[in-house]
């Protein structure tokens, strides 16, 4: 049952973007529990295609966009990734994903606006976010900034829920967006109103193909772009080039 007074985020109301932070602190308590229950493991697969796609990018600092409980962290940690910060709205997520970093662990978490980075020079080799941009009321003012604190030649690999295009894909999406998702992830948390939203942010988000014409819009360069397995996730590379306009060759 969710929580008394809880109230899920409505799609055109002004305060929907606190109402999203508020929800992701209500449930992070949970939120590692019900996500390996709902992916069956499967994410972990995912995150490993994702890291496989960074390539060497992890020799230098790593941004963890929309970081949440810090998944992709500790991947990096694991990778040897010498500084990592991870970066998220919500406060709560990123204290329990404090908790499962290793002692000694170079990951600096901070709060803040994906669409508002607090770095005024290219910062990182590259970035990764999963399953978070759908949160960010405008991913396109989210992908210019990361696009700003990339250097050179940085890639960013992209872990969503687009929507999907093939009809076997929007098939499965569906059932799992209606049925597994809400059902699954509001017993877990006891908030099902926090999982109702997070089945129609998914139902509810762009095509890949639409995420990746917007971030080449921005400058990024495609690099891969294609569903994961099962058809419920994709995965997107994007890189900057090497060569920006204005800089020198």
């Amino acid at each position: 049952m969710s929580s008394p007074g809880a109230q899920g985020p409505v799609a055109g109301d002004p305060n929907r973007e606190n109402d999203v932070r508020d929800m992701f602190d209500r449930i992070a308590p949970t939120y590692v529990k019900a996500n390996a229950m709902l992916s069956m493991g499967v994410d972990k697969l995912w995150r490993k295609r994702g890291m496989e796609a960074l390539g060497d990018c992890v020799k230098g600092p790593m941004l963890d966009l929309c970081a949440g409980t810090m998944d992709l962290s500790l991947a990096l940690h694991d990778a040897g990734c010498p500084e990592i910060v991870a970066y998220d709205f919500s406060a709560n997520m990123l204290e329990v994903g404090k908790t499962r970093l290793p002692a000694g662990a170079n990951v600096t978490a901070i709060v803040g606006d994906a669409q508002s980075l607090p770095w005024q020079e290219p910062r990182f080799t590259g970035a990764v976010a999963a399953f978070g941009l759908r949160n960010v009321p405008d991913n396109r003012k989210a992908l210019s900034e990361l696009y700003r604190v990339l250097q050179p030649g940085g890639r960013a690999v992209i872990l969503e829920f687009f929507q999907p295009i093939r009809v076997d894909a929007r098939v499965f999406h569906s059932v799992f967006n209606k049925v597994v998702l809400p059902t699954v992830g509001g017993w877990i948390s006891g908030d099902s109103q926090a999982y109702g939203y997070l089945a129609d942010s998914m139902q509810a988000y762009m095509p890949r193909t639409e995420f990746q014409d917007i971030a080449q819009e921005v400058g990024f360069t495609l690099r891969i772009g294609r569903e994961l397995l099962p058809p419920v996730a994709s995965l997107v590379c994007l890189e900057k080039p090497k060569h920006t306009e204005g800089a020198a060759p």
